[in-house]
């Protein structure tokens, strides 16, 4: 029940938020898949002083299995439906980058402008309705647009993405966060191009063939979805 290396993993991830620039001081939440239901990142305090044994175990119900550091997360009902929902799922990540949350603001998708969008699982990276943080109603939201991908926009608020592990979530936060700061970029000339739907096939179809990622464009055969190198947390606090 300790899971000590996997404690480890989210609380890096947590700190690679800041690390990464998709955070700034305490805010974001970091959880992983346990058998008791899921490790989640306490809410309000500082992940830099944060120890493994501070993260909350909470059954998929919002149970406390081990309070660690608590109280957990505000936004425990979004982590739960996601991983209640999603048995592909090992980690959640929940953040508010710059530019990924100022689309987030004004209620946009990132359309398939760049192939890379596929990295999460789609031909775009939609934007979830508004509804108050930490309530069941945002959880909803979130989980009906994650439906078929592996990351989302939450409007007037930040994104979500989801792993296999919670280095693969932040690994695909960084790459939203790049494809928002680029689409942002892009408009300040006019709307781009966008990838039609038999392009954006092939793109899905070579990801599927070559499986194994080496960050933003390699990849090597593996039969396997794209997935993210680990992130380097050798400058994390």
């Amino acid at each position: 029940m300790n899971h000590t290396s996997l404690r480890w993993a989210v609380l890096e991830a947590a700190r690679g938020m800041n690390a990464r620039g998709l955070n700034r001081g305490r805010s974001g939440n970091v959880s992983a898949r346990v058998p008791e239901g899921m490790l989640l990142t306490p809410s309000a305090l500082p992940y830099e002083s944060l120890e493994p044994a501070g993260l909350v175990t909470l059954g998929l119900d919002g149970g406390i299995v081990d309070a660690g550091a608590g109280p957990p997360s505000t936004e425990w009902h979004l982590h739960a439906a996601i991983l209640a929902a999603r048995p592909d799922v090992g980690a959640v990540l929940h953040a508010h980058p710059i530019h990924a949350t100022a689309l987030a603001c004004l209620r946009r998708e990132i359309p398939a402008f760049h192939y890379m969008v596929a990295l999460a699982g789609g031909d775009s990276i939609p934007c979830a309705p508004y509804a108050t943080f930490g309530t069941p109603e945002l959880a909803v939201h979130v989980l009906a647009a994650l439906e078929g991908r592996r990351a989302c926009l939450l409007a007037n608020h930040g994104i979500v993405t989801v792993g296999d592990s919670p280095a693969e979530a932040l690994e695909l936060a960084v790459e939203v966060e790049t494809l928002a700061s680029q689409y942002l970029a892009a408009l300040q000339v006019g709307p781009p191009v966008l990838l039609s739907a038999a392009q954006m096939v092939e793109v899905h179809a070579r990801f599927r063939d070559y499986g194994r990622g080496h960050g933003r464009g390699g990849h090597e055969k593996g039969g396997r979805k794209p997935k993210l190198p680990p992130p380097d947390f050798s400058g994390a606090p």
